[in-house]
Order: C-alpha cells, then structure tokens, then sequence
C-alpha cells in the first residue's frame, strides 16, 4: 500500500537580469545574487492515505505539473519535502521515451527497462501488453508508422502492466479515442479497487468525480481549497470565470451541502422553483411526471446580451442534462436595468428514482467564461420516485417497446 506526504513543499526558478547574470554569479560567488526567485509552489501542504483516490484541478500555471514532478522526484523542491512509500507508476507524458526507428516491441523493452522493469519481467509481461494495446501485427512494426493513437495505446497498456502501489495520471485520460478511453478508465478503476492509492491531475470534471473522493485546488502555486469533489469542483468552475469585480462565495445549506455562488451580479436570480403541471412547488416528483422549472431574474445595468442556462446533476455532481438559451436560440438581447425576465422550462423528468440538484448560469455566449453575471450551484434540489413505473436502475427513464417472439 502506498501513500504520499507532502511537507511545506516549495520550488522557485531563478530568472537572471541579462544573459551575462548566470556567469557572473558563478565566477563571483560573493557578490551578491545577480537573479530573481520565480516561486512556482509555495508551502504545499497534504497527505494522501493508502488506498485514497485524490484529484488536483487548477487553472493553467497553477502548479500542477510542477507538483507532480516533484512527488515522483523528476525535479527536487526548493523547500519542503516530499514522503513517498510504495511502487509508484505515473502517466505523466506518454510515450516519452520511445524511439521512431525502432518497433513497438523493441520500444517496450527499452522503455520498460527505464520504468525500472528487467528484461525478464518484460518478457512476461508483454503477451498482456499487447493485448491491452491491440496494435495486432503493428508490435513489429517501427513506431514511424504508428498513428498518434496506437502510440497511446502502447505506452499506456506499458505503464500500467503492473498495478502500482502509488498510480499518478497527469491529463493521460484525455488522450487516444473513445473506446481506449473506456478502457484505460476500467484498467484505473480495477487498480483503486484493488487498493492502488491514485493522484490524478485533469480538467474532466467527469473523470475526477467518478475517480476520486478528495480533490485539491491549486492556484497561484498555493492550495485554495481541499476538499470533498463536488464543492471544490464547483469553486474552480467559479475561478475559470473570474472578472473584474465578480466575486466567489460559498455557504453551507440546511442539509449540509456547500453551494457555490459567482458573478459579477450584472444580473441576478431572484427567485427560481420546480412546479408540477398543477403549478405548485414541489420538491419531490414521479418519474415521467411533467414540471415545469421557473426563474425570475432582476437585470441591474444594461446588459448587450443574456443567456441563461441550467443543468440537472445527480447526488454525486454528474451532469444528467443541461441546456441554455444560446442553444435553444432564444438569447435575449439589450436588456436595460431596472428590467424583469421571468423563464419557464417545461420537460418530462424522465430520470431515475434517486436526489438531483440544479444548476443555474446568467452569462453572454455559449458560456459563462464569456461574461459571467450569475453562476449557482443548488438552485433546486428535488427528488425523484418511482410510484408507477416498471422497476429500472440508472439515472434515465428510457421506456423500450418490447416485442418478443418464441418458438
């Protein structure tokens, strides 16, 4: 079992005034500093426990990468230091180290041997490389020939041939197509089970909430926010759209959960419900069952353009559906303060017994990076019951016509 303890960690970079400022301080020790400290981290601070599943999320520049090279000891901290116990494999760039003229065997062998494996361990493990990859007869190929995805393939069924204690992916599950996506997901959830402790670093929401239990936010080379997936997720969805003047907050409701607020408030929600087809507010319905979601939204300085959109996400933040009115070709367009705008979406919940939140957006364009007046998490927050359908499982109702015929 491995776990990772992270201790007032810290990395600078030295940027020299001119290009002679590197000699000089070299050939004059004693003259003072002739450079700058650029921190890329400062003070991190956290531990990973065995078996524990943690994402990082941050904007670009945040310190990601940073971090992660310095865990798996590529590049050595500046201050602090880093406690690693266990095997540790990491996806941080692959296909590193494969070589165009030789083939994709002679590649596993070299490549392998430098992830620490002998060439006898190799030898065995290949017959399940190669059917991880599935690059058939392209094995004795060189990788010259090779599309970008059957060098994905490759190296990721080489990286992952023995399970880890420590498994540390850096943006590797965006790589390869579809298919092989699925399949590396299912090879990392085989390795959480069987209790690999897992650090991942991407920009898929998705991915992080299906994968992890506790998920660290970096910005500016500092840890903002640590946390369960779902609020910390939510504040760095705030943060991709931060402005001039937009603030960020977070409040505790009634029922424990953490809902995030941000914008610039150029337009708010005033009020928002889910209704029945009877017109009352409701915070349970039956599955199949007409509503209707409501929002009033006070405008409060001209605003050229307004779109607004929600999502349904269900209890552990995946997004069921979401649409918005650039989408649905309905913008609204040089709204003057001091106006009123009342919305009224009206859909069947053809959604599977289980608790669903909904997420609303008042912004410009197809997104609220754009220009984000209004982003709030736990809108509404309902259930769903099955009180007349046929039994199913998941978070559709999808009713099939059923024919059948026996002989």
């Amino acid at each position: 079992m491995g776990s990772i303890h992270v201790s007032h960690l810290g990395k600078a970079y030295k940027q020299y005034f001119t290009r002679w400022s590197r000699l000089a301080e070299w050939l004059l020790p004693f003259s003072g500093a002739h450079h700058e400290s650029h921190w890329i981290l400062r003070d991190i601070n956290f531990v990973i426990q065995p078996g524990e599943a943690v994402g990082i999320v941050g904007v670009n520049g945040a310190g990601k990468s940073t971090l992660l090279k310095l865990i798996t000891g590529t590049s050595q901290p500046t201050t602090g230091q880093v406690g690693v116990s266990g095997s540790v494999a990491a996806l941080l760039e692959l296909g590193m180290g494969f070589h165009a003229d030789f083939t994709g065997r002679q590649n596993v062998y070299m490549t392998g041997q430098l992830l620490g494996l002998s060439a006898e361990e190799i030898t065995g493990l290949l017959p399940q490389i190669e059917a991880f990859a599935e690059i058939g007869d392209y094995i004795d190929q060189p990788l010259r020939v090779y599309s970008s995805g059957m060098q994905v393939r490759l190296a990721f069924s080489l990286a992952t041939a023995r399970r880890p204690d420590i498994l540390i992916v850096d943006e590797a599950l965006s790589v390869g197509d579809a298919y092989f996506q699925h399949k590396s997901f299912g090879r990392i959830r085989e390795f959480r089970n069987a209790g690999t402790t897992l650090l991942i670093v991407s920009h898929d929401r998705q991915a992080i909430q299906s994968l992890c239990s506790r998920v660290i936010l970096l910005d500016g080379g500092c840890v903002l926010k640590e946390g369960e997936p779902e609020p910390v997720l939510d504040y760095y969805n705030a943060l991709l759209a931060a402005r001039q003047n937009q603030m960020v907050r977070q409040s505790e409701l009634e029922d424990g959960r953490m809902q995030t607020i941000s914008g610039t408030a150029e337009a708010q929600i005033d009020e928002i419900g889910l209704y029945n087809a009877a017109g009352e507010r409701v915070k349970s319905v039956r599955v199949g069952e007409q509503v209707e979601l409501r929002v009033d939204v006070a405008i409060n300085v001209d605003v050229p353009e307004l779109v607004f959109g929600y999502q349904i996400r269900d209890r552990l933040g995946h997004v069921v559906y979401g649409t918005n009115t650039f989408y649905l070709d309905a913008c609204l367009t040089e709204l003057r303060r001091g106006e009123r705008v009342t919305y009224s979406f009206k859909f069947l919940a053809n959604l599977g017994p289980e608790s669903y939140s909904i997420s609303c957006a008042l912004h410009a364009s197809n997104s609220h990076v754009i220009a984000n007046y209004e982003w709030r998490d736990l809108s509404v927050v309902f259930d769903v019951v099955n009180a007349d359908c046929p039994a199913f499982v998941g978070t559709a109702w999808l009713p099939p016509q059923l024919e059948y015929s026996r002989v």
